[in-house]
């Protein structure tokens, strides 16, 4: 689908010039007599590019371009300025600008490669935004991760099954380190070269997972008003990886049984059928044979996922290696954050050695982080208060509610306020940082 441009420019016609040569492009245009009626438009409708002129009378492009990368930070920007008015167009690129262009234009060939080349890098952002929500974070090296005769036994799966074109079921609880293995799969496969795309199931509503795995046609629900690739398009040559793949709905069970049989679906509200090459793998906490021994989810969709199946075992299972992982996670965490931390106590270890980690991996992970904050030059049991987790709230008087005031204020300090990390490192919900941030008047 054609990508949706905002012509903004007081100048009549270099407004229609705009639009005459973008238009022979092939992409869709609006457009915008002054500052004030574009970030209206903007305001009210989707745009994938903005071309605006930074000289214009009342709201300047340049105050467009800084109010509506506060509504709108997705959308891309190239300004106009006058050739001898360079200045104002590097402001406007420290302002979040993609690029400029100065009047008068010397070739539209110029216009058209600009926007060309914006909106590809845009389009290709946008894909790596999608590898995974946390891009560049680092690993475990795989003689960690793969510590025990229990990873032993998945490594050859993994090793095995990732050249094939073979679907993967991967099972265990949550934080048992699924999304990691079926990264490893792609990576060992035919497909590295192309995209891994992960897709939460649990994280969205029905009608939000429908859309955004088969994508959508403009006007296919309010709100819609452009046409949008899913996840299945944008994973085409490489790999989609569904996450939780047990919590989806019958009726996206149905859609998802006819790409793994045909590999084709149609877009939300469309009717021509879209084919894709992609490779699946997907995951599930739960046990889907009971699933579908209970009516919840359909036979032929497990059967069809479930042709290699790798069971991941729960860290409390391989406790040889819960003391390498801590200490990979203290030195990644000490760097990242710039503090001498460098070791656990010998209380620390044998804490982390008896403790059972329910939320396995993931939870080992955020209990260190957190540690390495509050500690200095050593993590000792208190800075990770492994005992207290998931413990009740005692009363307002007592050391723990103000031992849990301060570590919450600091790790808001090291996060720089940033509630959603700190909610991470602290094993706690974002509802429930909330509400300890009104109730501690921090």
């Amino acid at each position: 689908m054609s990508k949706r441009i905002l012509i903004v420019d007081d100048d009549a016609p270099m407004r229609s010039f705009l639009c005459t040569v973008l238009g022979e492009e092939g992409y869709r245009l609006e457009e915008a007599r002054n500052g004030t009626e574009g970030l209206a438009m903007l305001s009210a409708s989707d745009f994938d590019l903005v071309v605006t002129d930074l000289r214009m009378p009342g709201l300047s492009g340049l105050d467009l371009l800084r109010e509506g990368k506060k509504t709108r930070p997705e959308v891309r920007w190239i300004v106009i300025t006058a050739h001898g008015s360079i200045g104002n167009a590097v402001e406007a690129m420290r302002s979040g600008a993609s690029d400029y262009l100065t009047k008068p234009l010397r070739d539209p060939d110029e216009l058209r490669h600009v926007v060309r080349r914006v909106l590809r890098e845009a389009e290709s952002e946008r894909k790596i935004d999608l590898l995974s929500e946390e891009l560049g974070r680092q690993f475990p090296p795989a003689e960690t991760i793969f510590l025990g005769e229990k990873m032993a036994q998945v490594r050859k799966l993994v090793q095995g099954v990732a050249p094939s074109e073979a679907t993967v079921l991967i099972a265990g609880q949550s934080g048992t380190g699924k999304e990691l293995i079926a990264r490893m799969v792609h990576n060992l496969s035919s497909r590295r070269e192309g995209s891994f795309i992960p897709v939460h199931c649990a994280a969205l509503a029905e009608n939000l997972l429908e859309s955004e795995l088969f994508g959508h046609e403009r006007g296919a629900f309010t709100g819609a008003v452009s046409s949008r690739k899913g996840r299945f398009e944008l994973a085409d040559g490489g790999t989609i990886f569904l996450d939780e793949v047990g919590e989806i709905s019958p009726s996206v069970q149905v859609k998802l049984l006819r790409v793994l049989q045909e590999r084709e679906f149609e877009r939300v509200g469309g009717t021509r059928s879209i084919s894709v090459d992609v490779r699946i793998i997907a995951a599930t906490n739960r046990d889907l044979k009971e699933e579908v021994a209970a009516g919840r989810y359909r036979e032929d969709l497990y059967y069809r996922l479930n042709v290699f199946p790798i069971p991941l075992p729960t860290l409390s299972a391989r406790r040889e290696a819960i003391l390498p992982l801590a200490d990979y996670f203290l030195k990644k965490f000490a760097i990242a954050s710039g503090k001498a931390v460098d070791r656990f106590t010998p209380e620390a270890r044998t804490a982390m050695e008896n403790y059972p980690w329910p939320g396995n991996v993931r939870e080992l992970q955020n209990v260190i982080e957190r540690a390495v904050i509050l500690a200095h030059g050593e993590i000792d049991v208190r800075h990770m208060n492994l005992e207290q987790r998931g413990a009740p709230v005692v009363s307002d008087g007592s050391n723990l509610k103000v031992n849990e005031r301060e570590t919450i204020g600091k790790v808001l300090a090291e996060v720089g306020g940033n509630r959603k990390r700190a909610a991470r490192i602290l094993g706690i919900s974002l509802r429930t940082l909330q509400y300890r941030i009104k109730e501690f008047d921090l």
